[in-house]
């Protein structure tokens, strides 16, 4: 394989419409092609994340199912923006009318300042503009896309779905539960309006739920019988691969709130993940949790092993996988990770600078679906995985016949 294999998208965009249907074992996305490829706030590697864009470019590019990660506004409508803070993926800033809105919020014990979804109107959000936020990806689509809502973006899967004519799905996350409680404006019945509205809010509709916190995926099981994931995060990887938890990435802010012992390692212990699977349908883990890498140390410090003058991931060596995919899938538990992306800087050692090869390694791995900033790159490579693993699937790609229902 050589990194050139994605250029385009092209290799992608012709095997995402024949990739083989798959049971799930949450039996309530029994049609998804497993492993699935969830656009990660879209396609937010190419364009600004959270935008329809966005979503309908990771359609393009194959993906199954997309992201939007839900925040509220003033008056109560689901917006998709990566944080209730709106600073860093929106033109706010730089709008004069709104400049008295700057203000300073709690948000999971953490102090920051800036502009907050939940002090704007959806009418006024609807003035602003989505920008990219990571400076090393592409600036050259900043303050072309308005920010939608979660009808919008319903709207457009529904109406891509029935144009590629293959199941095409929504991921939701709630972002910062707790803290919207605290506001008065809390997520869940409001995302469950609104996928009632839609006929999605029932077993075997295209839609998980996912969150990092415990408490509210409890309270939609009560709710909904749509599969529910439980993230699970961690703060950094320590020089020698453990990972490293800090506040507030050390456990489910809920459990901040309660006085709950323990963090998010916890959910991943036998005991944790048998307490998931009384009220989750899958884990959305971080990762490193599955596979983590090392770096080689230099006076105490992580050396820049390929000569770059920069450290990162790049530097760095992978260490043997965790058994938590095994240990998931004993107790009936997809397993999603995330999140994928295809900056050099990113990808260990190991990987040769080829995104392909880790998206490789984590579905020889077992994993059921991934996140991904680009899914070009997660398509190409779980066909590249099917045609290494799956004995028929080379005819039924070349004579497109790998439709719904061939197993």
């Amino acid at each position: 394989m050589t990194p050139n294999l994605l250029r385009g998208g092209a290799l992608a965009l012709v095997l995402a419409a024949t990739l083989p249907a798959f049971a799930h074992r949450d039996g309530g996305a029994a049609a998804d092609p497993a492993p699935i490829v969830i656009g990660h706030r879209g396609a937010s590697g190419h364009l600004p994340e959270h935008t329809l864009a966005s979503y309908a470019l990771a359609i393009e590019l194959g993906a199954d199912y997309v992201e939007p990660d839900l925040v509220a506004t003033k008056d109560g409508h689901l917006i998709a923006r990566h944080e209730p803070n709106i600073t860093a993926t929106t033109d706010v800033a730089t709008r004069p009318e709104f400049a008295a809105r700057r203000t300073t919020k709690l948000v999971d014990g953490v102090a920051e300042t800036g502009f907050f979804a939940s002090d704007f109107t959806l009418a006024e959000i609807k003035k602003l503009r989505a920008v990219q936020p990571a400076g090393e990806r592409d600036q050259g689509f900043n303050g072309r896309f308005e920010v939608p809502t979660l009808e919008e973006i319903i709207e457009l899967v529904r109406r891509k779905s029935a144009e590629k004519q293959r199941r095409i799905g929504l991921y939701p996350e709630t972002k910062h539960p707790t803290y919207h409680q605290g506001l008065g404006l809390a997520l869940e019945d409001r995302l469950l309006r609104v996928l009632t509205r839609a006929g999605w809010n029932h077993r075997g509709a295209p839609v998980y739920i996912q969150s990092f916190e415990t408490a509210n995926l409890r309270y939609l099981r009560t709710r909904t019988e749509l599969p529910l994931v439980q993230l699970v995060d961690a703060d950094g990887i320590a020089p020698d691969g453990r990972l490293t938890y800090a506040p507030p990435f050390d456990k489910p802010y809920d459990w901040v709130v309660s006085g709950r012992a323990g963090g998010f390692a916890d959910l991943l212990t036998p005991a944790g993940l048998a307490e998931v699977a009384t009220y989750a349908d899958g884990i959305g883990p971080w990762k490193p949790y599955i596979r983590s890498s090392a770096c080689t140390l230099v006076n105490g410090a992580c050396s820049d092993v390929n000569g770059d003058g920069l450290v990162n991931d790049a530097d760095r060596t992978l260490l043997p996988p965790t058994d938590l995919v095994q240990r998931a899938h004993a107790l009936g538990l997809v397993v999603h990770p995330y999140t994928f992306r295809s900056e050099q800087r990113r990808l260990a050692k190991d990987y040769a600078g080829n995104p392909v090869n880790e998206y490789l390694d984590f579905y020889t791995l077992g994993v059921d679906g991934m996140f991904s900033d680009f899914p070009d790159a997660a398509v190409a490579a779980r066909a590249l995985f099917l045609l290494k693993t799956d004995a028929g699937y080379a005819r039924c790609l070349i004579e497109s016949r790998c439709g719904r229902g061939r197993r």
